[in-house]
C-alpha cells in the first residue's frame, strides 16, 4: 500500500554554517566594529544566542542571521525569535529557538486537514514526531502532498519515504 511520511526537520549542519557565516560577516562589517557582538549555537538545546551593544545593533544582527539562514535554505518558520532582552552593561541579548519535529497538537491539525479533504481511502496516523499517510491510490497521496504544501501550518513540512 503506497505511503509517505510528513516530517519537520532542520539540517543542523546548515544551521551551523549559517551561524559561522553570520559571525564572520559581523566580525568584518564596519558598522559592527567595537560592538562586541557575539553569536553562539548550542546544538544540544537547539538554541542560538545573540548579544550586541544596543537594540539597534541587535536588529541588524538578527537581519544578518535571517539572510544567512535563508541562503542556506533553512525556513524561517522553523526559527522562533524571542524578545530582545537587556543584558548587563546596557547590552542587548536575543535568544533564538529552533523548532524541529511535529508536536502532537500539530499532528492533530495535519490529520484533521487530511480528513477534511474527504478523499476516499486516505488514512493518516501519528507516529512519534511524524505523520504517516497511506492510500491504495498513488494519485490520492500526491493530492494530499499538494494540499499540505498549500496549507499554512506555521511549520516547514517535508515529505519523505514515499513508497509504492
Amino acid at each position: 500500500m503506497p505511503s509517505f511520511d510528513v516530517v519537520s526537520e532542520i539540517d543542523m549542519q546548515e544551521v551551523r554554517n549559517a551561524v559561522d557565516q553570520t559571525d564572520r560577516e559581523v566580525t568584518n562589517r564596519y558598522d559592527f566594529k567595537d560592538t562586541g557582538s557575539t553569536i553562539e549555537l548550542k546544538d544540544s538545546d537547539m538554541v542560538i544566542s545573540l548579544e550586541s551593544a544596543s537594540q539597534d545593533r541587535m536588529m541588524a544582527f538578527r537581519q544578518v542571521l535571517e539572510e544567512k539562514l535563508i541562503k542556506r535554505k533553512i525556513s524561517l518558520k522553523s526559527v522562533d525569535f524571542g524578545d530582545v532582552e537587556d543584558a548587563a552593561g546596557g547590552r542587548a541579548r536575543l535568544t533564538v529557538d529552533l523548532k524541529a519535529g511535529i508536536s502532537s497538537e500539530m499532528a492533530k491539525k495535519i490529520n484533521t486537514h487530511i480528513k477534511d479533504m474527504k478523499l476516499k481511502g486516505i488514512q493518516s496516523q501519528t507516529q512519534g514526531d511524524q505523520v504517516r499517510v497511506s492510500s491504495k491510490k498513488r494519485d490520492a497521496l500526491q493530492d494530499v502532498i499538494t494540499s499540505l504544501k498549500e496549507a499554512d501550518f506555521d511549520l516547514p513540512l517535508q515529505f519523505e519515504n514515499f513508497r509504492d
